[in-house]
């Protein structure tokens, strides 16, 4: 099923399923245990991320190109960051550079397939990992390099965590409709210029490992989500670097998901 969360037109969050030509068949009950197509379409007012983190996790350098592409060493374990949870933002909405960058924010995109957990998930074994997810969604992982590298005392966190930095959507498939979340392709275009171009399948973690280390002794609540890393092409490596400004138009796809549009203001 490809679930959305949306804002009818009395400004009511709803979820829906079958979302086209602006409107969707209304589901009820709760989208971690139980839900029920209605049968009644409503109008769509506006596109809300499809799901409220209850924790976010993300990886870095989860991707061999793109560890080559920034020189470094394939890591022997995840590399794991978090960023909060005001960093979400909705399809189609604008994202903001940050006004504290000064000397310049240096924002960047990193297109990520995101998965979602369905059920608390603890101690869980790789065998057993992918039963805890409920499903995937599309995430853009933006980044400001300077705050990233230079500002956040050699963590990456502050870089990351800026109001908007982490745009979801604009569906979440559950995961009963991708046999095989390492065999997707993944897309980032700016400005109508194909930024990054991979498959999941250069991942150095797959998706089932990601779970099962991030549950280690670790309780993965029913919406945590969970950023699996980019691939190469980002804006900070390439040579002169490319780096986000006002007016800016991304879109990140995922086969099988959908496309994630946003643009950027300052």
């Amino acid at each position: 099923m490809k679930i959305i969360r949306f804002l009818d037109e009395q400004q009511n969050r709803r979820l829906g399923r079958d979302y086209w030509e602006g409107s969707a068949e209304l589901l009820d009950g709760d989208l971690y245990k139980t839900l029920t197509p209605t049968g009644r379409r409503l109008a769509v007012k506006s596109l809300l991320a499809p799901v409220v983190p209850s924790n976010i996790f993300c990886i870095g350098l989860n991707y061999r190109e793109h560890a080559r592409e920034t020189g470094k060493e394939l890591p022997r374990y995840p590399v794991v960051f978090m960023k909060p949870t005001t960093a979400v933002t909705d399809p189609d909405a604008p994202i903001a550079l940050p006004k504290c960058c000064t000397r310049g924010p240096e924002v960047d995109f990193e297109a990520e397939l995101a998965v979602v957990i369905g059920r608390a998930a603890k101690d869980v074994s790789e065998a057993d990992a992918l039963s805890h997810v409920l499903g995937y969604t599309v995430a853009n992982d933006i980044s400001a390099r300077k705050w990233q590298k230079h500002a956040g005392g050699g963590q990456w966190i502050r870089g990351k965590s800026f109001d908007g930095f982490c745009p979801l959507g604009p569906v979440l498939v559950t995961a009963d409709e991708i046999s095989n979340p390492q065999q997707l392709n993944i897309c980032t275009v700016l400005n109508k210029q194909v930024m990054q171009q991979s498959n999941t399948a250069d991942m150095i973690f797959s998706i089932a490992q990601l779970v099962s280390y991030l549950s280690q002794d670790t309780t993965l609540l029913p919406g945590t989500v969970i950023l699996t890393g980019t691939p190469s092409g980002v804006g900070v490596a390439r040579r002169p670097p490319l780096f986000l400004a006002d007016g800016d138009h991304l879109s990140v796809e995922i086969e099988h998901i959908g496309q994630l549009n946003n643009s950027i203001i300052c």
